[in-house]
């Protein structure tokens, strides 16, 4: 009878100190799973250096010629995204020379970094993808997108302290050879219409 017992008890040691060991091996293996937000964002945009790298097929003798794209981003400016992002919507669309005028002329701190950054597409479209005319460029594309976002501390009065944000972001141009598209002019007729369908169009989820 105490044999037994001994190796009943023996026995729910050992599998004890099992379940232990396996769950402690499990969690090596495990992914963590994080549901605090973390200050870097979701970086959609990793690979857009890399598209000048792009290698396109060659072109039949009758087809148009194709224009030149240049791909250039400056990572991690300390600098809000938001005010990043009214200086980037300004030049969307300009010529590059009309684009440089409107930043020199614009005190901001984001209009000076912008203005480095198109200068530097500029060269590498000259020297790198065959541009014969430098001022021969537009704007096709300008953003701005969410860098580190690095916690630090705010002291108060009366032994309190608060949270502050240092704040980043990344700029993102794309110079196109040739002269801008022209901007098809809408009344505000047409803009209600398009508005009215995008409603109608809508999906209204856990509706009838």
């Amino acid at each position: 009878m105490a044999t037994s017992v001994m190796s009943r008890g023996g026995f729910t040691l050992f599998s004890n100190v099992a379940r232990q060991i396996h769950l402690r091996l499990f969690a090596f293996h495990k992914p963590q799973q994080h549901f605090i937000h973390t200050s870097v964002s979701l970086d959609v945009n990793k690979n857009w250096d890399r598209k000048n790298l792009q290698v396109f097929p060659p072109q039949q003798p009758g087809e148009a010629q194709r224009p030149a794209e240049v791909h250039h981003c400056r990572r991690q400016i300390k600098y809000s995204k938001d005010k990043m992002w009214y200086l980037a919507k300004m030049i969307r669309g300009m010529t590059i020379d009309e684009a440089l005028t409107q930043l020199q002329f614009n005190d901001k701190k984001g209009a000076k970094i912008m203005k480095e950054v198109i200068l530097e597409a500029q060269e590498m479209a000259v020297r790198n993808h065959n541009v014969e005319y430098k001022s021969n460029l537009y704007v096709a594309e300008s953003f701005s997108n969410k860098g580190k976002y690095l916690k630090r501390i705010r002291y108060h009065g009366r032994g309190m302290c608060g949270v502050m944000d240092k704040v980043h972001c990344h700029y993102f141009v794309k110079l196109v050879e040739g002269p801008p598209p022209k901007v098809e002019q809408k009344t505000g007729f047409d803009q209600a219409k398009e508005y009215v369908e995008q409603l109608k169009s809508r999906t209204i989820i856990h509706s009838l």
